[in-house]
C-alpha cells in the first residue's frame, strides 16, 4: 500500500506537467497527499520542515544561476548576435547542410549560456526559412533543434553552463569540468548518431517526395508567417557576435581553477571584517565552486554585451530583462517544487520499497543512471527529475560509488546525462514549447524528438562501458 501510496503521487505530478498545470502549485499538492495517506497528522509539519526546507535550499542555491543565464540569454537575442551567429553558419557551412547548421547553432548558443528556451525562439525563423529554401519537410526540424539544444550541450559535454550540469556539483563536490573525456566521447558519440538519424530521416522522407510544407498545418508558424526570416541588413559581425560565448566559456573554466585558490578548503566571515554579524558564518568552497564559476562567467558575459551592444540593447534593456527575471523565477520555482516533492517522497516508507528495488541494480553506474533517466521522464524535466533523485538518493549514490572506487566526477557525469535522456517525453516543457513554436504536433513531429531521446539515452550507457572498459575519467 505504501509503495503504491509513492506511485500515485509520481503519476499525479506527471499528469499535472502533461495538462499543463503550474508544477509549482501541483507539486506540494502531490506531496503532502501522499503524506496524508500515511500518516495525517504529520502533513503539517512535513510541508514546513521538509518541502520548504528543500525547496528554499534550491533557490538559494541556484536561483542566480537560472537569472544570470535567463538575463543573458536575453541580451544575445536582443542585441543581435544569435541572428548574426545563424547567418554566419548558414554562409559558411552552406544550405546543403541544414541539419549540421541549425544543430551546429543551437550547440553553440546552448553551450555559451544561453537558456535552451530562448535558442528555440531564436533560431526558429532561420531554420525555417533554410529549411524551405532546401525543401526539406519542416516536420524534421524539432528533431534537429532537440539534438542542439537539448542533449549533449545540456549535461554531457564539459564546462557547459546548464543547470543540468551545475546541480550534481553540490552533492558530489565536483565541478562542471568533471569527467572530461567521457563527456567529450558522450557528445562526440551522442552528435555523430543524432546526425546520422537525422540525415536517415530527411533522405526516407525526400525520397517520398515530401517538400517543406508537406503535411504542414494552415496555421505554419506559432510565431505568425509560414517561417521566413527577417531581412536584417544591420548584424553585428559574427566574431563580435560569439565574443561573450566564448568568454563564458574561458571564465567558467578559468574561475573553477582559481576559486579554490583564493579561498582555500572554506571561508569564514567573522565580526572583524563585518561587526553586524552575531556569530561566524563558516562557508565550505568546494560545494559551490562548480556554481560560483558559471555565476561570474555569466556575469562577464552579460557586462560585454552590455558594453559592445549598446546601442541596440539600450531601447529594449528594461522590458527584455524583465521578461528574463520572470522567466528565471518561473523556471527556478518550478525545479524547487519539484526538489521539496522528493525531499517529501524520499521520507516516506513507500519510497523504502523503491529504493531497495533500485538497489538490485547492482552497478552503482547504471543504478544512478535508471534512477535519474526514470524519474527525469515521470516528471517531464531534467533538472527536476535529477533533483528529486539527488534529493532521495544521492548518500546511497555517494556511498555506492566510494565503495566500487569510482570518482564522483564519473557519477557527476553520469547522473549529469541521465538526466537529460527519457526527459523529452511528450510531456516536457521543452518539447511542448518547441512544437508550438514551429507550429507542428506531437503527431507530426514526436517521432523525430523521441528518436533524438533514445540516442541521448543510450549514450549514458554507452560511456558507462567505455569507463569500465578504458578507465578514462
Amino acid at each position: 500500500m505504501s509503495f503504491l501510496i509513492v506511485l500515485a503521487a509520481l503519476v499525479f505530478l506527471m499528469l499535472a506537467a502533461y495538462r499543463g498545470y503550474s508544477v509549482i502549485l501541483f507539486a506540494p499538492v502531490a506531496a503532502l497527499g501522499a503524506v496524508l495517506l500515511t500518516d495525517p497528522g504529520a502533513v503539517a509539519p512535513v510541508f514546513s520542515g521538509i518541502f520548504m526546507d528543500k525547496m528554499v535550499g534550491f533557490v538559494k542555491l541556484y536561483f542566480p544561476v537560472f537569472l544570470l543565464g535567463a538575463v543573458f540569454g536575453k541580451l544575445i537575442e536582443l542585441s543581435g548576435f544569435s541572428e548574426s551567429i545563424v547567418v554566419a553558419a548558414i554562409k559558411y557551412i552552406g544550405r546543403t547542410r541544414a541539419n549540421a547548421v541549425i544543430v551546429l547553432v543551437c550547440a553553440l548558443l546552448t553551450y555559451g549560456g544561453v537558456s535552451l528556451f530562448v535558442v528555440v525562439f531564436a533560431v526558429y525563423p532561420f531554420a525555417a526559412e533554410l529549411y524551405r529554401q532546401s525543401n526539406i519537410p519542416k516536420r524534421l526540424m524539432p528533431g534537429a533543434i532537440a539534438l542542439g539544444a537539448f542533449s549533449f550541450t545540456m549535461d554531457t559535454l564539459p564546462g557547459t553552463p546548464q543547470i543540468q550540469n551545475i546541480i550534481p556539483t553540490t552533492f558530489f563536490k565536483t565541478t562542471g569540468w568533471a569527467a572530461p573525456w567521457l563527456g567529450v566521447i558522450g557528445s562526440i558519440a551522442t552528435l555523430a548518431a543524432g546526425l546520422a538519424f537525422l540525415e536517415w530521416r530527411r533522405r526516407g522522407a525526400m525520397a517520398k517526395g515530401e517538400g517543406y510544407d508537406s503535411a504542414t498545418p494552415a496555421t505554419a508558424s506559432a510565431t505568425g508567417t509560414a517561417g521566413t526570416a527577417p531581412a536584417r541588413t544591420d548584424l553585428p559581425h559574427p566574431l563580435l557576435s560569439l565574443a561573450p560565448l566564448v568568454l563564458v566559456g574561458v571564465a567558467n573554466f578559468v574561475l573553477t581553477k582559481m576559486i579554490p585558490g583564493w579561498y582555500g578548503e572554506s571561508y569564514a566571515l567573522t565580526a572583524d571584517a563585518l561587526p553586524g554579524l552575531h556569530a561566524p558564518v563558516t562557508l565550505p568552497i568546494k560545494s559551490v565552486i562548480g556554481i560560483w564559476a558559471v555565476e561570474g562567467a555569466l556575469l562577464l558575459g552579460i557586462l560585454l554585451t552590455v558594453a559592445t551592444a549598446f546601442g541596440r540593447i539600450r531601447l529594449t534593456f528594461a522590458d527584455g530583462t524583465k521578461a528574463a527575471v520572470g522567466g528565471a523565477l518561473l523556471a527556478a520555482m518550478n525545479t524547487a517544487s519539484e526538489y521539496g516533492f522528493g525531499g517529501v517522497i524520499a521520507a516516506l516508507p513507500g519510497f523504502l520499497s523503491v529504493s531497495e528495488a533500485l538497489r538490485s541494480v547492482p552497478n552503482p553506474l547504471v543504478n544512478a543512471a535508471v534512477s535519474v533517466t526514470s524519474l527525469a521522464g515521470i516528471t517531464g524535466s531534467a533538472s527536476g527529475g535529477m533533483s528529486i533523485a539527488l534529493a532521495a538518493m544521492s548518500d546511497q549514490f555517494i556511498r555506492a560509488a566510494e565503495a566500487a572506487q569510482i570518482p564522483l566526477e564519473v557519477m557527476h557525469r553520469v547522473v549529469a546525462m541521465a538526466s537529460g535522456g527519457m526527459d523529452t517525453l511528450p510531456h516536457n516543457g521543452a518539447v511542448i514549447t518547441l512544437l508550438a513554436v514551429t507550429g507542428l504536433t506531437h503527431r507530426q513531429s514526436y517521432r523525430d524528438i523521441f528518436g533524438i531521446t533514445i540516442i541521448k539515452t543510450l549514450a549514458v550507457f554507452f560511456v558507462i562501458a567505455v569507463y569500465y572498459l578504458t578507465g578514462l575519467v
